[in-house]
């Protein structure tokens, strides 16, 4: 039977599941959501992978990409996008109660990898049905679960695209990890980490949040945008900023959660297990638009050189922008260009069903 299109958040449930550490999860959720159907060959599945705080909501945080004509096309694609494993936006993680306990994991979460998210989302896919999956992009800690994808599946995975990521997170990127991190420690109602539901370490969660809205942008953007310009309150227009941005992620994140995931992300080696770099990013041998961004302080153009280089059949695309990291957010219409003409180039059935589209 072919899946069809869902506008709501889904939930599969997974009895068990093994981690790469050993630990085990029983009774685990894993929330998603789909845009399309699935044809009658399971074939036309494309997979979206969302960033550190983000959820299965692919059509609001990625709209521009959304759409007849554009790179994600419900008329043509069977559109999945699965919350990762550790968030706190329906898929198990530290915020989930323990089975048969009224009590959250914490910070007693086992510790868990970018692996273990894509070989979940994998789980998944089977169980929708799906046997080829046309595509696979995502930016950030959705492009670290590109490249897993293209390696863990090989066989299933026609051509990916990662954005604005690395082939392994670098000492930079750990050090704003772990700085964020220890933000969020440092916060007098943390504790152990075992916090009350209605007491949650929203100063060191807005902290860290502030840490890294500085690294997804970049100094021109905030010159222009910002520049000395004055606020209320006495403060400068850029620490207002900040300031929102900090508090606006307390009311939707939990901490725990983004402790969990930054660590997933710093463990992030696609070579893991894989013999060298060199050997692993020569492994991936489908088509790859690597996604750079000339502004990005946070994986600069060096990283997605690298994996661009290494890969067989990998291609650079450089995404012109002064918004930094967070312009794969911010420009996602530019973005989409350069998906379109990648799909147009690797999957004849795009480009035909897209000209057919525009045609009507």
């Amino acid at each position: 039977m072919a899946a069809a299109t869902s506008s709501a958040t889904r939930f599969l449930a997974v009895p068990e599941w093994k981690l790469g550490g050993g630990a085990t999860l029983r009774e685990l959720k894993v929330a998603y959501r789909t845009w399309g159907t699935l044809d009658r060959e399971g074939g036309n599945a494309v997979v979206v992978c969302h960033a550190l705080t983000g959820s299965a909501d692919a059509d609001q945080w990625w709209a521009p990409l959304f759409g007849s004509g554009r790179t994600l096309d419900p008329a043509r694609d069977f559109i999945v996008c699965v919350n990762v494993l550790g968030s706190c936006y329906g898929t198990t993680g530290p915020a989930s109660l323990r089975p048969s306990c009224d009590e959250p994991y914490g910070p007693g979460f086992p510790t868990v990898d970018v692996r273990d998210m894509v070989e979940l989302q994998g789980a998944l896919l089977r169980a929708l049905g799906v046997q080829r999956i046309r595509l696979v992009l995502g930016g950030s800690l959705g492009g670290l679960q590109v490249l897993e994808w293209a390696a863990t599946f090989p066989e299933w995975v026609e051509a990916i695209a990662p954005i604005a990521a690395s082939a392994r997170h670098s000492a930079w990127c750990i050090a704003w990890s772990e700085a964020q991190r220890q933000a969020i420690f440092a916060d007098p109602d943390w504790g152990s980490g075992w916090y009350p539901a209605d007491k949650p370490p929203r100063a060191g969660l807005a902290a860290a949040r502030m840490m890294a809205m500085v690294s997804y942008r970049s100094r021109d953007s905030f010159e222009h945008r910002f520049g000395r310009r004055e606020a209320a309150a006495s403060l400068f227009a850029v620490e207002h900023w900040l300031h929102h941005h900090g508090q606006a992620l307390t009311d939707r994140f939990d901490a725990n959660s983004y402790v969990a995931l930054t660590r997933a992300m710093d463990r992030h080696d696609i070579a893991r297990g894989r013999g060298s770099l060199e050997a692993a990013l020569r492994s991936i041998t489908q088509p790859a638009l690597v996604v750079g961004i000339d502004s990005d302080v946070l994986y600069p153009l060096e990283d997605q050189r690298e994996v661009a280089r290494g890969l067989p059949d990998g291609r650079l695309a450089v995404l012109s922008s002064p918004h930094g990291h967070d312009a794969f957010l911010l420009d996602a219409e530019a973005l989409d260009r350069l998906l379109v003409e990648f799909r147009d180039e690797v999957d004849p059935r795009a480009r035909a069903r897209r000209v057919a589209g525009t045609a009507r």
